[in-house]
């Protein structure tokens, strides 16, 4: 299996049961607080009007144009796996090192997948893929740059899972405005930053031959009455979205501070997580997680660790005190 954070059974398993806090995800820890759910949310499946007015929601969050078609899916996740089935199966390139389940998705499905340094490379692939900004080490590609690259690539896939605080980087706005947009496709998490994951909810974008494509792969119901109701006040909350944002800026400059007193140096990262060079990665995991705190390292790189952002006080409180020099 493709190793991934949020995997705490691994955690329990190594160093037993306990009021583990996991900061091995980059899940917002400050959720955005559900709406009461009318009983019909669990009960009836959702009508292709309501599912249709979420998918207008996103559209308008994340500043789509009129020609941009979105579909809803069972997160981000949904659609890495539809992916590798929107094209003939042929060579695919990543950027990375990233989230690994975009080349897994596509091996299993019989890509001949590469990964590469940097979207310069994914210049002369049947489908390329870049996830913008990269997780874990928090890189960014301005629109300009990757629109210039979409016209050397069959279809190029842009993963914005963590793009809410960064708006400016996206290339929803601009898919609409561009003659060759159809070979664009945007990918979008809703549960990182809204900190609501469980509810399994993502958004494709793009034009909308793709998109129709799309939509008749995940077949009827790809989302839930919950996560129609939810994620429709929440994508349409500016308030809450703006504040939150600042808010976890103000967070990542706290976890920096941290890391800076525990001799960590910053490798790169997003206002939901942070990826520092801590020198033995496992062994600095390992302390971590004897007093039941969960982060995240990688198999490619012995020193670095990816933390979450605490939510809680409390929890910000017990960071800081195993993390102390």
């Amino acid at each position: 299996m493709r190793d991934h954070g949020g995997d705490l059974d691994r955690a329990m398993a190594l160093y037993g049961a306990g009021d583990w806090l996991d900061l091995s995800t980059g899940i917002n820890a400050r959720p955005y607080p559900l709406p009461d759910l009318p009983a019909r949310a669990w009960t009836a499946l959702p009508t292709r009007a309501e599912v249709a007015r979420l998918e207008q929601a996103a559209r308008t969050a994340y500043g789509a144009g009129e020609g941009v078609a979105c579909v809803a899916l069972a997160g981000a996740q949904a659609a890495i796996q539809l992916v590798p089935r929107l094209a003939s199966a042929g060579a695919a390139r990543v950027v990375g090192p990233t989230y690994n389940e975009h080349a897994g998705a596509l091996a299993a499905q019989g890509w001949e997948v590469g990964q590469v340094p940097d979207i310069a490379a994914l210049r002369g692939a049947a489908l390329g893929v870049v996830v913008n900004p990269n997780n874990p080490d928090g890189r960014l590609w301005t629109p300009e740059a990757l629109i210039a690259l979409a016209r050397d690539v069959g279809l190029l896939v842009v993963d914005e899972s963590f793009a809410d605080p960064v708006p400016e980087y996206s290339l929803v706005r601009y898919l609409d405005r561009l003659p060759d947009g159809v070979n664009i496709l945007v990918l979008r998490s809703f549960g990182k930053f809204y900190g609501l994951a469980g509810l399994r909810l993502g958004f494709a974008l793009g034009a909308p031959g793709l998109i129709d494509l799309m939509r008749a792969l995940a077949g009827p119901w790809a989302v839930g009455g919950p996560a129609v109701v939810a994620g429709g006040a929440a994508l349409t909350d500016r308030a809450w979205q703006e504040a939150t944002t600042a808010q976890l800026a103000r967070d990542a400059v706290r976890l920096d501070a941290l890391a800076t007193a525990a001799g960590w140096s910053f490798v790169g990262g997003t206002v939901l997580f942070r990826t520092y060079e801590v020198g033995d990665a496992e062994a600095v995991q390992a302390r971590l997680a004897r007093a039941n705190i969960w982060v995240r390292r990688f198999p490619y790189a012995a020193g670095w660790l990816r933390l979450g952002l605490p939510g809680r006080e409390p929890d910000w409180q017990r960071l800081e005190a195993v993390m102390a020099p």
